[in-house]
């Protein structure tokens, strides 16, 4: 019996991406599987039906009819409606884990068997499913180009016969995925760069782009990473000593970027409303976990916020405004998930896998991930 998979069109307003590419159409048609494709899936991610058609992928017309008969269902964001999907079918998207219980039961209720990408482990088998650093990555690029957008100057220093143009300054919050690629983004456009991490190897890294590390120097500062790669929350005195030497950063700044999340919990303060004030006018705040309560006491979801000159930018799901390149990346995280778990032509769920038992949520209606299931 064919395996068929369903690929949904999004529904939520701010979600441009999509969770397969003709190319990952092509690659898993070429093995016999059977794929259908909700129309205009792609549209907003500059992939037109005719190109899915011409990669083995069949178009129906609503995602209820595209998941009749699937039994894996593909999606970016967790759906805003039930799939009607067969019971013990492989739901397989972004679904938002931490949002709550309730999510929870209701991802349970649909007899699906929901598998987050979130939660994909950060180990060296599982990092061409990362759907964290695929997408965090292409955020930090884009971060550093909205502030440029919203800076009423130049980035790069200019010597012009009318006089000499000072280059920008440029200081990144938080070092991981996004935070380095925003780093290396703003060099490029010839800013002169600053970075600041909780983690001390975040110290390296920061200065191999040619950017200087800004950071409080203290014995907690050694276990200021998760085993998963993440920053923990640190003890209120370090933060309190690390918001002095923060404040006395960004007085001189002209772009900030925060980048700074923690799994489960709401996104730390770093930027305080008298810091914002601080700034020069003209200066701009771009706030990446803005999403998840925001790193910056004045930004607003989906809004630019200006406070005395100072832009403070808080757009909603930045991967989406790159919508082709987040879509390719997305697929291919997919594709290799699909390739974990799909064995000659069937479903092979092994629970006993690291990267399955990680990222599996819910199974016969009821949650069973451990980190959840309490």
């Amino acid at each position: 019996m064919t395996l068929k998979i369903a690929v949904l069109k999004e529904t939520n307003s701010h979600e441009a991406r999509v969770a397969a590419t003709p190319e990952t159409v092509k690659k898993l048609t070429a093995k016999g599987i059977s794929l259908t494709v909700t129309s205009g899936a792609g549209a907003q991610a500059s992939y037109p039906d005719q190109d899915y058609e011409a990669a083995g992928a069949t178009l129906a017309s609503d995602n209820d009819k595209a998941t009749k008969d699937a039994d894996i269902i593909l999606c970016v964001q967790s759906p805003e409606q039930e799939p009607k999907g067969k019971a013990g079918s492989l739901l397989i998207g972004m679904l938002s884990p931490f949002k709550g219980k309730d999510h929870l039961n209701q991802l349970a209720a649909t007899k699906l068997t929901c598998l987050s990408m979130e939660l994909v482990p950060r180990i060296t088998r599982a990092q061409s499913m990362d759907v964290l650093s695929s997408q965090s990555n292409l955020s930090g690029y884009k971060a550093v180009l909205e502030a440029a957008a919203n800076y009423t100057k130049a980035f790069p220093m200019m010597m012009t016969a009318a006089g000499t143009i000072p280059p920008a300054r440029v200081f990144v919050m938080g070092a991981g995925v996004a935070g380095l690629q925003a780093i290396a983004t703003a060099k490029r456009l010839g800013a002169i760069v600053s970075a600041t991490d909780v983690r001390p190897a975040a110290k390296e890294q920061v200065q191999s782009l040619g950017a200087s590390f800004v950071m409080v120097e203290s014995e907690e500062m050694k276990q200021a990473e998760t085993s998963g790669g993440y920053a923990k929350e640190m003890s209120d005195d370090f933060k309190k000593k690390q918001a002095a030497l923060v404040a006395e950063t960004i007085v001189k700044q002209d772009i900030v970027i925060t980048t700074a999340l923690i799994p489960g919990r709401p996104a730390p303060l770093l930027v305080t409303e008298e810091m914002v004030k601080s700034m020069k006018p003209g200066s701009v705040i771009v706030d990446l976990a803005v999403e998840q309560g925001g790193n910056c006491a004045l930004s607003k979801i989906g809004e630019i916020v200006d406070v005395d000159g100072v832009k403070i930018v808080g757009i909603r799901n930045m991967p989406s405004r790159l919508a082709t390149d987040s879509s390719a990346l997305y697929a291919r995280n997919l594709l290799n998930l699909l390739n974990l778990i799909i064995k000659e032509d069937q479903i092979a769920l092994d629970m006993e896998d690291d990267i399955i038992k990680a990222t599996v949520l819910t199974k016969d209606g009821a949650i069973i991930n451990p980190n959840f299931s309490n």
